[in-house]
């Protein structure tokens, strides 16, 4: 890693971001979700050495990927907590930022379920399903006619529960 002109500017600093924004996140960070927030929070990292030092963090444990993304493990977490005040301060607050927007993303997902499945007589069953993090508030099964129709109505479910949500209340509560 060559000398740089931003905030962020060695490979330990760059470690110690990662390790930071990970450590807010309450799931895994997808590798564009990671890439995005650290590029973003100081705009002169450089995508080849973010790339290193994440394969780096990750062979010597402090960080683990699998198919959902990555995680910080507990030695990440020890060692980026007892680090990361050597992140400059306009850093540290674009990194919470971008880490916050994020972790809410993240809850809102986990929150809202939608799968599909065929049934044996012909068609689909949609399975939707909408908590409050502490126990489901509504669940739904629709029968629909293709595989296409069923994963349009979970698209869209994923995107607009809370609204389907209150229109269901509304017309369940009309007078």
């Amino acid at each position: 890693m060559e000398k740089r002109y931003g905030f962020i500017r060695g490979e330990m600093e760059l470690k110690i971001l990662i390790l930071f924004i990970l450590r807010r996140l309450p799931e895994r960070a997808t590798f564009e979700e990671l890439t995005d927030m650290t590029l973003l929070t100081d705009g002169a990292i450089d995508y080849f050495d973010f790339t290193q030092v994440l394969a780096d963090l990750e062979r010597t444990g402090h960080i683990e990927k699998n198919d959902e993304g990555y995680a910080i493990t507990d030695r990440g977490r020890v060692n980026g907590e007892a680090m990361e005040s050597d992140i400059p301060y306009s850093v540290r607050i674009r990194a919470e930022k971008a880490a916050s927007t994020l972790a809410d993303l993240q809850r809102r997902r986990s929150m809202i379920e939608a799968s599909h499945e065929m049934r044996r007589r012909g068609g689909f069953t949609v399975h939707l399903s909408m908590s409050d993090g502490m126990g489901p508030i509504m669940t739904l099964d629709l029968l629909t006619g293709d595989d296409k129709q069923s994963a349009q109505i979970e698209e869209n479910f994923k995107k607009n529960a809370e609204k389907l949500y209150g229109k269901i209340i509304d017309l369940l509560l009309e007078g």
